[in-house]
């Protein structure tokens, strides 16, 4: 039997590569170490980079290994399934990763201008109801422009045809500069030299995706800091399921 949530958040409460500040918390107590992650915590000037709903934090650690000059923050509100990545980082002694938790909605609130240059958002739901909690929406794009360089570079990872069809028409609607696009991260010839270091990490659940014979789409933009952005006012048919095998949520076929 694994280990229980309640035990998970106390050991993660001694835990030095964990910071638990949920919306409840932050309105209260302000997040000192904003703007100062590089020197307070990391002890380097190595670039900053986070992913955004980092689940068990697979792939937050994977590529903290695979890249030790970088700095990578993995962000999500659900502390038990953090918890293993964080313990593995400790285990480890992997030091360029930390992770916090907290509602992504307020990710602005523990990063000051400029402070990190790239962010990652691997199989985030797809949200094909709301499109302002999708992670890819211009609302969210907005809170990444106060504290994303200008010019920042985002990663996009899905088996969610919804999400990076959406995501496309974002990016096209605003003229994004787009580096790479895929529709299929490992059988795509076209883009293997460009990709080759995004394929080497694989999460539990984008492995059994692929057992399901699901394509793993990918797609990395800039976020430039000036310009109005606004929402594609397009419809775009829903996925016919939902991640961790659940049915999709809507009767609906298609959806903005």
């Amino acid at each position: 039997m694994g280990k229980g949530k309640l035990a998970k958040f106390a050991d993660m409460e001694s835990y030095e590569n964990v910071f638990q500040y949920p919306f409840s918390v932050i309105e209260q107590v302000p997040f000192e170490m904003k703007g100062h992650w590089r020197e307070q915590f990391f002890h380097n000037d190595n670039p900053i980079v986070l992913e955004l709903g980092c689940g068990k934090g697979e792939y937050a650690v994977g590529l903290a290994k695979q890249h030790p000059d970088m700095n990578f923050i993995g962000v999500d509100i659900k502390g038990a399934r953090m918890w293993t990545g964080a313990t593995q980082a400790i285990k480890e002694g992997i030091k360029n990763v930390a992770f916090l938790r907290t509602n992504i909605e307020i990710i602005d609130r523990f990063f000051d201008k400029d402070e990190v240059q790239e962010i990652w958002l691997t199989f985030s739901d797809p949200q094909m109801k709301n499109p302002r909690k999708r992670l890819t929406s211009t609302f969210f794009m907005e809170r990444y422009r106060r504290f994303l360089v200008d010019g920042g570079t985002i990663h996009l990872k899905t088996d969610s045809n919804f999400l990076f069809t959406y995501t496309k028409y974002m990016v096209e609607n605003n003229q994004l500069p787009v580096e790479v696009q895929t529709e299929d991260l490992y059988n795509d010839a076209k883009v293997q030299e460009a990709t080759e270091q995004v394929r080497r990490i694989q999460t539990y659940y984008e492995q059994m995706w692929l057992d399901r014979g699901l394509n793993i789409r990918y797609m990395r933009f800039r976020l430039p800091q000036n310009g109005t952005l606004e929402e594609p006012d397009v419809e775009i048919e829903l996925d016919n399921y939902r991640s961790y095998h659940r049915p999709k949520r809507s009767g609906l076929e298609r959806s903005k």
